[in-house]
């Protein structure tokens, strides 16, 4: 035995591992406390807590409520742009409508200004040619005051075959003997006198030889329309009257150069 073995030691007695590994768990428990504490309480000093709220979470009926929705705010885009482009469209269309008015308008102004300027032409050319008769008629008026009696026979047989046909029809192309037309009538006329007059009326204007209105005697021939170009023809009787076959209605008549005035005259006998 060691001559110090009954001296009590002055170390003190080592501690099991299990009473230190409790006293460090202790101690690191209440350090992380602390430690805890000190950072919320550092925390909260720096800014206020919020409250945590949890989102539900996407379930398929969600999901298709979403869907929806979003088919939903497609479809109101479009109805959105089909409704401003109707508007565009429709703006146009008022602006156009409202162009042809205009246009429509102009055009109906210048047709209302042409025909008047037609109407005033056409009443001035009336007027004229009413004048033109009126120098006519008093012309013819002064010429049958100084006509004398038909010194031939040949015109005397013209006139008095003419008058035996007074009251016959009118059929045109009719040359006799008891329905005629214009150059009808007046062909057989001449050829009572020996006289082979052409058919037509636009042939009988220019045979013989012409003669003014004012120099008219009886048995010339008078024709309405251009020279070559008449479209009716008769035989002046004297007494400012001619002798013609007139039209369906009237047949073979006298008339008045008065009121239908001849365009020329031609003389044969």
């Amino acid at each position: 035995m060691s001559h110090t073995a009954h001296i009590p030691s002055h170390r003190k007695p080592r501690r099991s591992a299990s009473k230190m590994a409790l006293r460090a768990g202790v101690t690191g428990g209440v350090l992380s406390t602390l430690a805890v504490a000190g950072a919320s309480g550092a925390a909260s000093a720096a800014e206020p807590v919020t409250q945590t709220i949890e989102l539900p979470t996407l379930t398929a009926d969600l999901s298709s409520q979403v869907a929806q929705s979003a088919d939903a705010t497609q479809q109101a885009a479009a109805n959105y742009q089909l409704q401003a482009e109707r508007d565009e469209a429709f703006a146009k269309a008022a602006d156009q409508a409202k162009k042809d008015q205009a246009e429509a308008e102009k055009k109906a102004e210048a047709k209302k200004k042409a025909e008047a300027a037609a109407k005033a032409k056409a009443e001035r050319e009336a007027a004229e040619k009413a004048a033109s008769r009126s120098s006519e008629r008093t012309t013819l008026s002064a010429s049958t005051e100084t006509v004398s009696a038909p010194a031939s026979g040949s015109v005397a047989s013209v006139i008095s075959f003419l008058k035996a046909q007074v009251g016959d029809a009118y059929v045109m192309g009719g040359t006799g003997p008891s329905s005629w037309d214009c150059s009808g009538l007046v062909q057989a006329a001449f050829k009572q006198a020996g006289v082979d007059l052409p058919r037509t009326s636009q042939e009988q204007s220019t045979a013989g030889t012409s003669v003014s209105l004012s120099s008219v005697q009886v048995g010339d021939i008078l024709y309405w329309g251009g020279a070559g170009s008449a479209y009716h023809v008769g035989v002046y009787i004297g007494n400012g009257q001619y002798l013609d076959a007139a039209n369906p209605s009237k047949g073979v008549v006298i008339q008045d150069l008065s009121g239908y005035p001849a365009s020329g005259a031609v003389r044969v006998l």
